[in-house]
């Protein structure tokens, strides 16, 4: 592919980056037999997929127990109702799996790491040399911050607080020191959407109050 080619199909711009992963799953996962893994996994994935479809979200890659999302990709480009939909898969992500036991028997936990920030996308999404749709310091931020978010909560890098402050209710939580990171990272709790535009946001329950 020619460098003019490349530059095509790769485009400089705003996202907001979801992670999502089971809390304690290699524990869990441990002593399971690989089909039992393999059917709790399908659900799990099943269960998150249809909600960041439905939130306007891609998923980007699966990686263990662990999926990533990006929003804002789209024809309509990024904005604050892009993050702010991010946010709201989020919480709806959680709602849809309370309660439900994945391959018949697992009742889980998960924890839920956003971050915004400029990308290199990929819009053709080509693999052939191992990368993936996105590339820039916002992913390994987001995924973080998945790692250091409370179990069963939404956390949101200050980047994402302020583009959707208006429409996200949240909490300012302690700042974090993360590995890689030079300085400590502001982390915001999300605790419900504000303001939810018609037919987004109400699956699974979640809307404002």
């Amino acid at each position: 592919m020619t460098a003019i080619a490349m530059a095509e199909q790769e485009r400089r711009q705003t996202v907001t980056v979801l992670f999502i992963d089971i809390v304690g799953f290699t524990s869990l996962v441990d002593d399971l037999d690989c089909a039992v893994v393999r059917a709790l996994q399908r659900d799990y994935f099943a269960t998150v997929c249809e909600v960041v479809r439905a939130g306007g979200g891609v998923i980007e890659k699966y990686v263990g127990d662990a999926v990533m999302a990006v929003f804002g990709t789209g024809s309509p480009g990024f904005g604050p109702e892009a993050a702010a939909s991010a946010v709201r898969v989020g919480l709806s992500v959680q709602e849809a799996l309370r309660g439900q036991l994945l391959a018949g028997r697992f009742a889980v936990r998960t924890r839920v790491g956003l971050a915004t920030g400029d990308v290199i996308v990929d819009v053709a999404a080509a693999r052939e040399f191992g990368h993936g749709m996105v590339s820039g310091s916002v992913v390994s931020t987001a995924a973080r911050l998945q790692a250091y978010a409370p179990h069963d909560t939404v956390v949101v890098c200050a980047s994402t607080q302020a583009v959707t402050d208006e429409l996200i209710a949240y909490q300012e939580l302690p700042p974090v020191r993360v590995a890689g990171k030079p300085y400590p990272l502001d982390l915001w709790r999300a605790l419900q959407p504000q303001r939810v535009p018609a037919g987004v946001g109400q699956l699974c329950g979640v809307g404002a109050e």
